[in-house]
Formats: C-alpha cells, sequence, structure tokens
C-alpha cells in the first residue's frame, strides 16, 4: 500500500481523537454535561476500539509514514482566531466531521464495513453537536 495512504489515516486519526477531546472539554469543565460529556467520551473510544485491528496489523507502517515536515504543516489565518466556546467548539466538531470523513473514503481501500463505522460515528458526532451547540449558546447567553 503506497505509504501516503497511511499518512492519510494516522493523520485524520489523530486529527479526530483531538478534535473530540478538545470538545469533550469544553462540554465537560464549561456546562458540566455529564451525558453530553460522555458521548464525547463514549464516541473518541468507539473510534479507538474500532481502527485498533487495522492500527495492530499496520502500526509500523502508520507511525514510520509522519512526516514533521508536512507541506500543509502551517496553520491558516482562520485557524488561529476563535470568538468564544461556541466557535472553538464548532472548529472542533468540523475538524472532527472531516476527519471522519477522509477516514470513511481512505478505510474502503481496507475495509468496507470499517468505512462504514466511520460513516456512522460521522453521524453520531453531527448529533452531538446539535445538542452540544445549544447548550453552549445558552451558557453564553447567561454568562
Amino acid at each position: 500500500m503506497d505509504k501516503g495512504v497511511y499518512r492519510i489515516i494516522d493523520a485524520n486519526l489523530n486529527r479526530v481523537m483531538e478534535g473530540i477531546r478538545v470538545c469533550e472539554d469544553i462540554i465537560r469543565f464549561s456546562s458540566n454535561n455529564e451525558d453530553l460529556t460522555l458521548k464525547l467520551k463514549n464516541l473518541r473510544h468507539e473510534i479507538f476500539e474500532a481502527i485498533k485491528d487495522l492500527r495492530k496489523e499496520h502500526l509500523e507502517e502508520l507511525v514510520s509514514s509522519r512526516d514533521l515536515d508536512d507541506v500543509g504543516i502551517r496553520s491558516t489565518k482562520s485557524e488561529k482566531i476563535r470568538e468564544n466556546l461556541v466557535d472553538l467548539f464548532l472548529a472542533n466538531t468540523q475538524r472532527g466531521k472531516e476527519s471522519l470523513r477522509v477516514l470513511e473514503e481512505v478505510l474502503k481501500l481496507f475495509d468496507q464495513e470499517l468505512s462504514q463505522k466511520f460513516k456512522q460515528f460521522r453521524f453520531k458526532l453531527y448529533e452531538v453537536e446539535k445538542a452540544a451547540v445549544g447548550e453552549l449558546e445558552s451558557i453564553s447567553d447567561t454568562g
């Protein structure tokens, strides 16, 4: 398999896990919403569990494919600015959704069933995002 495929998987898996973790911490520490916090935490764990076998089988390829001289490493101006927690939350859910979509597509090269799981994860993130934005906006309105 092309080294680029492993780079895509590794980068997007890291990106989705990081993005969901940021969202989880925003909900956990800003709203104290146990249900939404648990949904985000469970989603992170489900993603990790789903990809566990592929990571185990291809760990060397995934890790060795990392490139610290990645041409896309620099942040854009808009990525450096966040107005409030809702904006920060939305930026990270978007990051997660995009990464899940990339993984859904690339994993078709390995396993159709696994690819479909990543589609389901993306829709779970849509649902949590919808509930969480309302929660965060109500906190912003009162704070």
